[in-house]
């Protein structure tokens, strides 16, 4: 066994890694002695110790302060997904020493899988009311990373593109189309039958560009000749674009259950246009380096069964 094997598998402990993440942090011995709560002195030494174990530089000491080598950035990544584990492993067993059965954290494509999230959630708290879950919006840009470094357990919504799941295994879950929706008092509503053309005169609120929507429905609007025009709303909250229907002569996008959850207390009108298959379906992602917790199994279980509902409740009002 070599030297460096030796110190990663014997010496190495978890307060090594928290110094290497806090020092990476603040990139100043004196900010990181202040948050540790131990003196500069004890800090350098430390640090310099982890060093002659390892036989490597870690942190190169400058008049900017101190900054990662090659060596050190890798050991910090890795770093960062230990501490993420032992946390992890922390929040399972105090789980389960205070009797209840696991907690799940989801990432949520918000525009995508509101409705079917909630519903599942639902489910899960009837089958395990000791499941507990956190719940965090964003979009695929902001979710992914969080999910493949093991802070997210699960990611719901709409399937990116196949090309960028090589680190993540996927379930499609429901395939519903998009729609075109606006409040029951807009003009457009009270009309029967309708051309792409009828729709010009509008301001729209629209998914903000580089999310997985935007471009796809710029080109199917294009080829409709739509000009999409300078009056825009831009956001990804089914919230936000509900409450602002209600009170303007807007155009919005949104997946079909979500424009038909019967739920609502104000209820939106379907434009009768339809658009072509702008997306995957919705479905649900996982880190496939790190195995599933039975609490995330059992959550995609409620996911699997929630779909199937919506489903045959798509096909029943069809």
């Amino acid at each position: 066994m070599s030297e460096l094997d030796w110190y990663l598998q014997i010496n190495l402990k978890a307060r090594h890694l928290r110094l290497l993440v806090t020092i990476d942090t603040y990139r100043n011995l004196s900010q990181v002695a202040e948050v540790t709560h131990v003196t500069v002195p004890a800090v350098s030494k430390s640090l310099a110790e982890l060093e002659r174990g390892l036989g490597l530089t870690l942190f190169s000491r400058t008049t900017q302060g101190l900054v990662p080598t090659p060596y050190g950035e890798c050991l910090v990544r890795h770093a960062k997904s230990m501490l993420t584990i032992l946390h992890q492993a922390r929040d399972e067993l105090k789980a389960l020493s205070s009797g209840t059965e696991g907690k799940v954290h989801i990432g949520m494509l918000p525009a995508s899988a509101s409705v079917l999230l909630t519903r599942a959630l639902s489910l899960l708290k009837q089958r395990s009311p000791g499941t507990n879950v956190t719940v965090i919006e964003g979009t695929t840009g902001s979710l992914l990373p969080e999910l493949w470094q093991g802070h997210l357990d699960l990611v719901v919504g709409r399937l990116p593109p196949p090309d960028t799941l090589g680190s993540f295994e996927e379930k499609e879950l429901l395939e519903e189309p998009v729609t075109l929706v606006t409040g029951r008092h807009h003009p457009l509503a009270r009309r029967k039958t309708l051309t792409w053309a009828d729709l010009h005169p509008f301001p729209w609120i629209l998914p903000p560009v580089g999310s997985i929507l935007r471009d796809p429905l710029e080109r199917a609007l294009e080829a409709h000749e739509v000009p999409l025009t300078n009056n825009y709303i831009e956001t990804l909250s089914v919230h936000v674009v509900r409450a602002h229907l209600q009170v303007s002569d807007c155009i919005a996008v949104m997946a079909d259950t979500a424009a038909n959850d019967t739920t609502q207390p104000q209820p939106l009108h379907t434009l009768p246009l339809s658009l072509p298959r702008l997306l995957r379906p919705a479905g649900v992602l996982w880190n496939r380096v790190r195995g599933l917790t039975p609490s995330a199994r059992l959550m995609i279980a409620c996911l699997e069964e929630t779909a199937q509902r919506l489903a045959q409740e798509g096909q029943g009002t069809r």
